[in-house]
């Protein structure tokens, strides 16, 4: 691989945040993509809205809203799964997220199959 691990780290961002736009209609205010041993791990901040803020101030609004977009992420998983073998040649064995709903933070790790960081 003849292209550095920043700037790989930097395409993975720019094109999750490109797929949040087009998938789900809004992208986060910031992208932070991390590339470790067999992970990838990407850091989304601002992703919820205004109005979801508000329905997470009780635990039954903030498991709602955890579930909802969870199932909204889970549903693009072939596309983000295609993004990731585009940009790196290595296939998702595994993928896992969550959300914080006191930040607005999300988490995302894709789990390759093999060692993506040894390639640099």
């Amino acid at each position: 691989m003849n292209k550095s691990k920043g700037f790989i780290e930097a395409e993975i961002s720019k094109a999750i945040t490109q797929w949040e736009k087009e998938f789900l209609g809004r992208g986060s205010l910031s992208v932070k993509t991390d590339i470790l041993r067999d992970m990838i791990i990407v850091n989304l901040q601002g992703i919820l809205t205004p109005a979801e803020y508000s329905v997470c101030e009780t635990k039954e609004g903030m498991l709602s809203i955890k579930r909802i977009r969870s199932d909204l992420v889970e549903s693009g998983i072939e596309d983000l799964k295609e993004i990731i073998l585009t940009i790196t040649g290595e296939e998702v064995k595994s993928f896992f997220t969550d959300i914080s709903t006191r930040t607005g933070e999300r988490v995302m790790v894709f789990k390759l199959f093999n060692n993506l960081e040894k390639k640099f």
